[in-house]
């Protein structure tokens, strides 16, 4: 079993320990009601997820019929999780701001076997829930199997390579802004004494799931804490990524070089032999463009971009070229004229650096220093840029 230890060990903390709950008055509040059947005389507990765990905001006794009822502060910044629990036993939603939500379960299967009303986002957790205790109860099968070790390692990695395929492609990539996809991203497996989670933000695969759901945070919910911190975790991801992949290609990327304004700097010389930090245009929404001047669709490309830049320069758009071409002379002729900051990059370094897989690239740089958008997200360049200025 040492392979699935080493692949998905971290340290064990809190499921969807993440985020802040908004405790001051506002004057919205939501509803959660419903019953919690054979519990009689147990208490039901509401609790918050917080980042150092749970934070428990009301209790009521149950009576025979389960009925109950919890009115709280609607989130401000943000929607937040919390859970219900009676006992060992507990069941978690979501909300997003002023919602009544009605919750129907028997206390023995909570966790799972329930109904949830009045949230789409509940209705999705439920579904996760489901999903990740059907997970465990495959991985247990063949923990107790009479395989031998090898062929159980193999096994329990083949089965969570299918549900995390399946949880990124109908949860995670569908809508990152939800509440259900940052759930997901929290799951957790029991193999033998240990939690250990599915999604891992230090996995250079589980990475880019963490930077899609934290992008989108922080563009529909720019002050929530859940958002800032996936962003610190996609982050320190991120930039163990870039070194393990540097390290396989014999160079070595300073873990500086992803610096704490969320973009990885670039110190690159431009057409006039200066050198230009992608940094110093703080204050400037900054297309990040890596380019190639040699390739067919160039001139195109490049006509495309200077409307763009026309258009937007004055409202504070720039561009950041990164050129890719190994003909410096070629490129410098190609960028003479550009009215934007254009550098040539070390070909090897640049691709480790950034997810470049395809010419040309767009990340989508806020007026903070922070990227906000990537070629995965990037839908409509000019009208993605506009809503950024």
């Amino acid at each position: 079993m040492k392979k699935i230890f080493s692949r998905l060990f971290v340290l064990c903390a809190v499921v969807l320990a993440s985020g802040v709950i908004v405790s001051c008055k506002n004057n919205k509040t939501f509803t959660v009601k419903g019953n919690i059947t054979q519990a009689e005389d147990s208490l039901l507990y509401i609790e918050a997820f917080q980042a150092d765990g749970m934070l428990q905001l009301d209790s009521v006794k149950l009576s025979k019929d389960g009925d109950f009822s919890f009115s709280m502060d609607a989130p401000v910044d943000a929607p937040e999780l919390y859970r219900l629990r009676v006992s060992g036993q507990f069941l978690t939603f979501s909300v997003d701001s002023t919602e009544v939500i009605t919750i129907k379960a028997d206390y023995p299967t909570m966790a799972t076997n329930y109904i949830v009303e009045g949230s789409e986002n509940c209705a999705k957790i439920k579904e996760l829930a489901v999903k990740q205790m059907d997970l465990q109860t495959r991985i247990d099968q063949i923990l107790k199997s009479s395989l031998s070790n090898i062929e159980i390692n193999d096994s329990v990695e083949n089965v969570l390579k299918a549900y995390k395929q399946d949880i990124l492609r109908s949860y995670i990539y569908k809508e990152p802004m939800k509440t259900y996809a940052y759930y997901a991203l929290f799951q957790n497996i029991s193999i033998g004494n240990s939690q250990l989670r599915v999604f891992d933000p230090n996995n250079v695969d589980d990475v880019k799931a963490f930077g899609a759901v934290a992008t989108s945070w922080q563009q529909n919910y720019p002050e929530s804490d859940k958002g800032k911190s996936l962003h610190e975790m996609a982050l320190r991801g991120l930039a163990n990524k870039k070194q393990a992949e540097a390290a396989e290609q014999g160079f070595a990327i300073d873990a500086d070089k992803v610096t704490e304004t969320e973009i990885i700097d670039l110190k690159l010389l431009d057409n006039k032999g200066v050198r230009r930090s992608l940094t110093s245009l703080k204050g400037k929404v900054v297309l990040l463009d890596f380019h190639l001047f040699a390739a067919d669709g160039s001139q195109a490309r490049i006509l495309e971009l200077r409307e763009l830049y026309n258009k937007y320069h004055d409202r504070g758009l720039e561009i950041y070229q990164v050129a890719l071409d190994e003909d410096e002379h070629f490129w410098k002729m190609q960028t003479d004229a550009l009215p934007w900051v254009s550098v040539k990059g070390d070909g090897s370094v640049n691709v480790y650096l950034y997810d470049i897989e395809t010419l040309p690239v767009d990340y989508i740089i806020n007026r903070n220093n922070q990227l906000v958008m990537g070629p995965r997200e990037i839908k409509n360049l000019e009208a993605d840029i506009a809503r950024h200025l």
